[in-house]
């Protein structure tokens, strides 16, 4: 019976609003709270750097182009998808850049090759996200980060 399935009560996170389709799993709490997997994983990060026991996600890895270890664009995606929301297109372009970014400094050392320098202006209104994809970026890459206001220039 293909009714059955859409008169099935939909359960959501009631942290990020995700239902029961979208997650991995859902869990219940008292009342009618429920946190997904994924919340609650982010409350263990937010946990853990707070109290200074951060450890390693499962499947990261350090980035680190003095090593040759560049991670690919993929990876750098995945990660700029577990914190910005939307900005599809600026985080594909980002992420290519990175790894760009990151294979040129490894190819430094090799004379022979070659690769361009690219630069990324990030344009919008206001509360788009173009802080949050940067900062985002530097958190990632383990690399310092900076906040200046331009409106005075």
């Amino acid at each position: 019976m293909a009714g059955n399935r859409s008169n099935r009560v939909q359960y959501h996170c009631s942290f990020c609003g995700k239902n029961q389709d979208q997650v991995r799993r859902l869990i219940a709490g008292p009342g009618a709270v429920y946190i997904c997997d994924e919340c609650v994983d982010l409350c263990r990060e937010i946990i853990d750097e707070e109290t200074g026991t951060a450890t390693p996600a499962a499947g990261s890895r350090p980035i680190s182009a003095t090593t040759g270890d560049v991670p690919p664009p993929k990876f750098i995606y995945d990660h700029l998808e577990d914190y910005v929301v939307g900005q599809e297109q600026a985080k594909k372009v980002l992420s290519v850049a990175v790894y760009n970014h990151y294979k040129r400094i490894a190819a430094a050392q090799d004379t022979d090759i070659e690769l361009e320098k690219s630069n990324i202006l990030l344009v919008g209104p206001t509360g788009v996200g173009k802080t949050l994809l940067a900062k985002t970026l530097a958190r990632i890459l383990d690399v310092p980060f900076s906040v200046a206001d331009a409106t005075a220039l």
